[in-house]
């Protein structure tokens, strides 16, 4: 964490000084605003937290309800969302009081005595196989907790307003703020009172049945399954061995998605209602707590659980559905979008999958720093029409996976020929519900593989995976990525030839590209973070005699930044390599990653003229 380049700090860091509109906010929502969210779950609240870091802007969040989500119903967070945490600040916090997936375990009919379940085989979760960081079950109340902490710690102290219901709104033509939304006061004094507030774009994060889809005419494409299952979140004394680990529990009396929850003793179950018939018209929701629990002991038997106390329960029907568009352009792809949807709102599917958070959390993240950099000027409005491109191709893969995950769940043990099916498809799929399995289309931001052989490790349009690499200042061994905060920057890595003389060379000829899309009264490095990577061990390099590029100017006392010089590795502190465990050219490679962490382009050091037409059809000149 670096922080003191504005002055010297004695509060807590992570509280970054108040900027823009920041200063003095007013608690009364504004006539006018740059972009109001409509709810505040997972996507809305990461979206509030990004654009909190672009104070110019003027950003409010409205939620009907009176104040924060006390009971999440979600609660799998898969790796990728932990690595989005650590971009935001809150990981190593949200680890710590999370459950961390080990493990999980297969349970089958027994073959002496089919009426009980026993383990058919333990497997390691693939998580730490995949990237450094776990898959972790917490309630989403406390990741909305997290995100509304960085939205209000940001410079644009961004507070959710509570209270206020979205009723509805019109897009003009023209005009600064040409969304005009209706909104009421749900609660409080006020409650009852109709107003209108002008905005110059909305995000609608307002769940499943999102009122700003229904108020752009988009609708959601898909069906419910014929299948309905019970989940609560209980705490239970019980006999069955493996309470504490996430299992797959296939009985002749149905089955069980067994998932620990954080805290050491709550748990949550899926339990498998069966069928259900064309004229049960929903009833079958209605199914009281009471038979939940009696069918999750007659699945269990030998084994029974007393039920303690019950947090929380629902009863739903498994559905498939994507919205037709994540926009309000329609089928005009001549004009510029003004509403987004996020989340629920635009796709939904079963909770058995562990992803409906954490792709609407990308959601959030894919949207938010597209906005702020199109609102301050530095990236042309075209920009925000990749959001649907980007992230409709991504909830068709969830709805897909989701679908055949959810079908395996679901069988009768006469069903299955193979009882280690399911326990290899967990392991074989794992990147995909690990989050890493998104991969964005070449575009303005994504540029082409014409390089890629360069960096084989740092797939095009895929996120930047972190390895460890060695500080030159003080020979620390930290990760690359985790040094990137979602600050709405562009990263670029450069990594240098043998001698490093062709990596210095490139810094004095790629200085002046990057000048010209940073704003003159900010600081060097406010647009592009670019760090040095050397292959010559850190105790050979000297920080002080690397181009000005890797040595920026900070803060109103312009301190040196001394954090933009790597050394590869290994190193007395890592025996990793980056060159080699990435499959990078030992030519030199430099590789721009967008603020949401994905790879946009992979050059050769001698490909300025190439990165200046990269930079040119994604940015505005300051």
């Amino acid at each position: 964490m670096q922080f003191h380049h504005h002055g010297y700090v004695s509060h807590d860091p992570r509280v970054l000084p108040a900027a823009g509109t920041g200063i003095g906010r007013p608690d009364e929502l504004p006539d006018e605003t740059d972009v109001l969210i409509v709810g505040s779950g997972p996507a809305g609240m990461l979206l509030a937290a990004q654009l909190s870091q672009y104070p110019d802007l003027t950003t409010r969040i409205i939620e009907k309800r009176d104040g924060r989500l006390v009971l999440g119903q979600a609660d799998g967070i898969q790796p990728r969302s932990v690595e989005t945490f650590q971009a935001f600040g809150f990981a190593e916090r949200i680890i710590a009081e999370a459950y961390n997936i080990g493990w999980m375990n297969f349970w089958g009919p027994d073959p002496e005595n089919p009426q009980n379940i026993v383990r058919t085989t333990r497997t390691a979760d693939y998580a730490y196989d995949i990237c450094e960081f776990p898959h972790l079950i917490v309630n989403q109340a406390r990741v909305l907790d997290y995100f509304a902490e960085a939205a209000a710690d940001g410079p644009g102290r961004i507070r959710p307003d509570y209270g206020v219901e979205f009723l509805g709104l019109t897009i003009h033509d023209e005009g600064e703020y040409p969304v005009e939304v209706l909104v009421r006061h749900a609660a409080g004094d006020r409650a009852g009172e109709e107003r209108t507030i002008r905005a110059k774009y909305v995000a609608g994060c307002d769940g499943a049945r999102s009122a700003v889809r229904e108020a752009i005419g988009r609708t959601h494409v898909g069906s419910m399954a014929a299948h309905a299952w019970g989940v609560m979140d209980v705490l239970v004394n019980t006999d069955f061995p493996d309470w504490r680990t996430k299992c797959a529990i296939n009985a002749e009396a149905g089955n069980i998605l067994h998932i620990p929850r954080e805290g050491g003793y709550l748990s949550r179950m899926y339990i498998d209602l069966g069928e259900v018939s064309a004229a049960d018209n929903r009833q079958v929701r209605h199914t009281p707590i009471e038979a939940i629990i009696a069918k999750a002991n007659e699945i269990l038997h030998p084994y029974t659980i007393d039920v303690k106390e019950v947090a929380w329960h629902s009863v739903y029907e498994v559905g498939h559905r994507i919205t037709d568009g994540f926009d309000d352009t329609g089928e005009d792809v001549t004009r510029h979008p003004r509403v987004f949807l996020t989340g629920d709102a635009c796709h939904t599917h079963s909770a058995k999958a562990g992803q409906g958070m954490n792709v609407s959390m990308q959601d959030g993240f894919n949207l938010g720093w597209k906005l702020g950099s199109v609102l301050t000027g530095r990236s042309p409005q075209e920009l925000l029409s990749t959001y649907g491109a980007e992230r409709h191709p991504v909830a068709q893969q969830l709805i897909d996976f989701d679908r055949e995950w959810s079908s395996l769940m679901a069988r009768k043990p006469e069903e299955i020929s193979d009882p280690l099916e399911l326990a290899n498809y967990y392991l074989a799929t794992a990147e995909f519900p690990s989050g890493f399995m998104t991969q964005y289309a070449e575009s303005m931001i994504t540029g082409s593989d014409a390089h890629q052989q360069l960096a084989t490790g740092f797939p095009i349009g895929k996120r930047f995976k972190s390895a460890e690499v060695v500080r030159v200042a003080d020979g620390n061994a930290i990760h690359l990525g985790h040094h990137a905060r979602a600050d709405g920057r562009w990263r670029v890595y450069a990594f240098g030839d043998a001698s490093g003389e062709g990596l210095n060379a490139w810094a004095e000829a790629a200085a002046p590209l990057f000048a010209r899309f940073t704003p003159a009264e900010g600081d060097a490095d406010a647009v592009f973070d670019v760090k040095a990577v050397y292959q010559q061990p850190y105790e050979q390099l000297d920080v002080t005699t690397a181009p000005a590029l890797f040595q920026p100017k900070t803060g109103p006392l312009g301190l040196t930044d001394w954090e933009k010089v790597y050394a590869a590795g290994p190193s007395k502190w890592t025996e990793t390599d980056i060159f080699a465990d990435r499959g990078l050219s030992r030519e030199g490679v430099v590789v721009v990653v967008r603020p949401d962490q994905y790879v946009a382009a992979i050059l050769p050091l001698s490909g300025v003229d190439e990165l200046g037409a990269f930079l040119a059809g994604a940015f505005l000149e300051a």
